[in-house]
């Protein structure tokens, strides 16, 4: 259904409904009674067997809302000063997947590094390892022409995960650390 079709098809339901209805029971008693127990709740008053008791634990109420309010507070505090501070000019496009290769090599090195002498529990895993790798270099190669397209950079993300997934599921399954 195209958008026109369908605000036409709206406004002419619209126009059939009866602009008068009125509801079936009286709301007020409900709104009053929501009203009165909203500001007995601000009074610190509950209600026990249909009787209004004065709260028995303000001090907790009392400290909950001072931590509340520090929070608000900190989080305030927090906005205000990062507004202030100036911020780094966010990477794109070609400096960006510079980044996140170098950041994931990084990664990588040390991972092998780590599981070196280690026994891999699959003969293939640098197979994989390797696929994953062209998998990356075809998606650089992607980003080359479109340098900030948000799917491409995620794909490479995920196929950089992946890479470290396979190192780590290898030299150390989660069955074998118990």
């Amino acid at each position: 259904m195209h958008k026109q079709d369908f605000e036409q098809l709206l406004q002419e339901q619209l126009a059939t409904l009866d602009e008068h209805k009125q509801p079936e029971r009286d709301l007020w008693p409900g709104i009053e009674l929501a009203l009165v127990k909203q500001h007995d709740e601000a009074r610190n008053v509950h209600y026990l067997n249909g009787t209004a008791q004065p709260s028995k634990n303000n001090h907790t109420r009392e400290v909950s809302k001072l931590v509340i309010l520090a929070a608000a507070i900190a989080v305030i505090a927090l906005v205000s000063w990062k507004s202030l501070v100036p911020s780094e000019q966010m990477i794109t496009g070609d400096e960006l997947v510079a980044a996140l290769s170098a950041q994931h090599e990084e990664q990588k090195s040390a991972l092998l590094v780590q599981y070196q002498g280690q026994t891999a529990l699959t003969q293939n895993w640098q197979q994989q390892l390797a696929e994953l790798d062209s998998a990356a270099v075809a998606i650089k190669k992607a980003l080359e022409n479109e340098p900030n397209n948000m799917a491409l950079l995620k794909m490479l993300q995920s196929v950089h995960q992946q890479q470290i997934n396979l190192i780590e599921r290898v030299h150390s399954p989660k069955w074998s650390q118990a």
